[in-house]
This record gives structure tokens, C-alpha cells and sequence, in this order.
């Protein structure tokens, strides 16, 4: 008789794995699927906008003409077509780059991943904003990095903080310098300067993770982090929110060497990105479709960010403030010291609307309890507007709450 015995598997896991926490946004998105709620949480784009016509044609061009190519293994660098498009769309910002510091990867996020496989070892330091990506601190949880968070205001990550933070001799900085992600804010021209040469002066190299870079509604560029060098900035970028996330497609922009390194680290996650996702990326960019869809984009998100702004001004409690984005999917709304949008958030699914608290933008989670994050690209102007409003009742009755506790205090 076979005796069956019970597999305890968490306790088979290793350290990291058993660390790692599931992303509050991810978890948020599940209720958001429900047709009632007003969802402000996820970085989604907007699904009426993606250009699903130019797509069917690209595919069926792809299958018609390179077919076997495009269902069959390629090279993990990625399809070589595409990472001359991208080094070819850097000469804008007056950056020079060629094919062998391109390599094409399953959206920026396993781009995060790859680099923190390749720079950290455990209880390794990472300089990051405050508050930053929650995906960047995702990735490099798992290869158990610890973090020095610099403040951010309405300038960008504040340099004159910086230098104490890089005498600890961290691995690297993680810097998302155009509409960041949560906060909204654009790093300076000044900031970026003194940035890049406080990180030369400790021998410090940066990653700059630039999503939403051509996501821009008002103002002129600012130059990238890899234009001020070369050498030392290691530059991330997606066609997740000009294209279509469910594509997948990112790129990092390095040194040869340091792409010769990643690639072997990708060999071993996944062999190669999709050989027909960016065969038809390819030809939906090539064709000169793209550059007009992203004007469309613009002045679509510049809209419900406007919209997004009034209401708030109209609605929101006098004590709250918000960050007024030039670009990107996302503004920063910080209310009064004491407050807790965790305990809004709950209040607010009650009344079929969501939001990001701002404690998953932090290291430490307890230093984000004031604020929240808001989406504006996904939801139309009459959504925004009305959840806005319901996001406002809460608050208010939480702020009275508030001003009570204090006085009895």
C-alpha cells in the first residue's frame, strides 16, 4: 500500500522567492475589471485608442512575406530591423547609438529584471527616487536589494540630496526623468546635469527608464540622462504605451558590453522576445503610422489630464495637493499629514472607484500612507470627472475624521 505524504512546498522555496510580495497594483487591478468601477490604478492605455486595423494589416503582411521567419527561433538580441528603428529613433534626441548597443526585450519590465540579474548581489544598494516605480522595486526585490530613496519635488529627484546618498557606493541609480511614475514630474535640465556628473564623480552608473517619454502635452523636451553620457546610463524604453502592452516589447540601450552580458542572462529566461511581435511592431513603426497615432494619443491623454486637473480643483478637499503632469499617464495627489489612503482606497471601492495608495512607491511602505496615485489615460472624461467626485466625498468625510482626532487629541 502506497503511503501518500502532504508536500509542504513553501517550505521548499528559496529566500528570495519566499520574500517577494505580490504587486498592491496587480491585486487592485482584479477588482478594477469589474464594468462598474471607475478605475484611476493601473498604467493603462487607452483600449478604444489602440490601432487595431494597422495591426491585422502588419500581421497579415508579416505572415504573407516572412512568415517562417517570424514563427520560428531568432536571436536573442532580437529582430535586427527593429533594434535599427530604435537606434535610429535615439538620433531625435541627438543620441548615437548602433545595432550592438541595442537589444530588443519582452517589455521594459523583464528589462528591470535582466539588469537586476546582471549589476546586484544580495544587500546590494540602489539609489531610487521617493517615491519610484513599483515595478522597479518589484524587480530588484527579488535579487534582494536594499535602498537609499532620495526625496522628489516639482524639479525632479533632488540632486542636492544625492551626494550623501552616493558615498554609500551604491550599484547603481534608477531614475525615470520624464513624467515619472507614480509622481508625474519632469527632471530638469540643471537636475539632469548635476545628476550625471555627481554619478561620474562616485563612478556610480544610472539606468533611465523612459516610458512615456513621447508622451509629451506641453513644454520642449528635456535632453536624456544618455545624451549627457554616453558611457555610464544604461536607457530603457517600451512600445507598451504608444503601441500596445500586450505586445511586450521593450529595449535597453547600453554599452557592447554590457548588452553582450544581457543577452547571455536573456538566453537563459526566455531565448528571444517574440520573433512576431517584432517583426509586426516593425511594420506598423516603419510605415510611418506610428508617429501619427502618438500626435492622436497626445492630444487625447492631454485632454482627460485637463479634465482630471479641474475636477480635482472643483471637488477635492482645500488641504490636498496635486502634481500638474507635462506628459505621461499619472498625477501625484498628497493630502494632509495623518491622513491614510489606504483606508480611502477602501472607502472608495465601496463606491465603485479605485486608485493607487502611494505606499507601493516606496521602499519603505510606511512613507507613502498621505499619498495617491491617479491614472488619467484609461478612463474617458466623463468617467474621470464623476470618479473624481466620488473619490471626493470619501475624502472628506475622512478629512473631517481627521480634523476631529486631532482636536481631541
Amino acid at each position: 500500500m502506497q503511503t501518500t505524504l502532504k508536500t509542504t512546498w513553501a517550505n521548499r522555496y528559496t529566500r528570495r522567492a519566499t520574500a517577494i510580495q505580490s504587486s498592491a497594483i496587480r491585486e487592485l487591478l482584479k477588482i478594477t475589471q469589474r464594468p462598474e468601477v471607475i478605475s484611476f490604478a493601473g498604467g493603462l492605455p487607452a483600449p478604444e485608442l489602440f490601432p487595431i486595423p494597422e495591426v491585422q494589416r502588419a500581421c497579415a503582411k508579416v505572415l504573407a512575406e516572412r512568415g517562417a521567419a517570424a514563427l520560428q527561433y531568432s536571436a536573442t538580441e532580437g529582430y535586427l530591423p527593429l533594434r535599427a528603428l530604435v537606434a535610429a529613433d535615439l538620433k531625435r534626441y541627438g543620441v548615437e547609438a548602433s545595432l550592438e548597443n541595442v537589444m530588443i526585450t519582452s517589455g521594459s519590465q523583464q528589462a528591470l529584471d535582466l539588469l537586476g540579474k546582471l549589476l546586484l548581489n544580495p544587500r546590494d544598494l540602489v539609489v531610487v527616487e521617493a517615491p519610484t516605480y513599483v515595478g522597479g522595486l518589484q524587480a530588484f526585490n527579488l535579487y534582494e536589494a536594499e535602498y537609499c530613496p532620495v526625496p522628489v519635488d516639482d524639479q525632479g529627484v533632488r540632486t542636492e540630496l544625492l551626494e550623501e546618498a552616493l558615498q554609500a557606493r551604491p550599484k547603481f541609480l534608477y531614475i525615470l526623468p520624464n513624467f515619472q511614475n507614480p509622481s508625474g514630474v519632469t527632471m530638469s535640465l540643471q537636475r539632469r546635469q548635476e545628476l550625471i556628473t555627481l554619478a561620474a564623480q562616485y563612478d556610480v552608473p544610472v539606468v533611465e527608464d523612459d516610458p512615456y517619454g513621447e508622451l509629451r502635452y506641453e513644454g520642449e523636451p528635456v535632453a536624456p540622462l544618455m545624451l549627457l553620457d554616453r558611457e555610464n546610463v544604461i536607457y530603457l524604453s517600451t512600445f507598451s504605451k504608444t503601441l500596445s502592452p500586450g505586445l511586450r516589447l521593450g529595449w535597453i540601450v547600453a554599452p557592447a558590453e554590457v548588452i553582450s552580458k544581457l543577452v547571455q542572462l536573456k538566453q537563459g529566461t526566455d531565448l528571444h522576445t517574440s520573433s512576431f511581435n517584432q517583426m509586426m511592431a516593425y511594420e506598423v513603426a516603419q510605415s510611418g503610422f506610428l508617429e501619427g497615432h502618438i500626435r492622436q494619443l497626445r492630444e487625447v491623454y492631454r485632454q482627460r489630464r485637463d479634465v482630471m486637473l479641474q475636477a480635482l480643483e472643483e471637488f477635492f478637499p482645500s488641504e490636498a495637493t496635486w502634481t500638474h503632469p507635462h506628459g505621461g499617464l499619472f498625477l501625484w495627489v498628497t493630502m494632509p499629514s495623518g491622513f491614510d489612503c489606504r483606508e480611502l482606497l477602501k472607502a472608495a471601492v465601496q463606491n465603485n472607484v479605485a486608485f493607487v495608495p502611494g505606499n507601493s512607491f516606496f521602499p519603505d511602505p510606511e512613507s507613502g500612507s498621505r499619498y495617491m496615485r491617479l491614472n488619467f489615460s484609461n478612463a474617458t472624461p466623463e468617467r474621470i470627472r464623476e470618479g473624481i467626485r466620488r473619490i471626493s466625498v470619501v475624502a472628506r468625510k475622512q478629512m473631517e475624521q481627521l480634523r476631529v482626532n486631532l482636536v481631541v487629541a
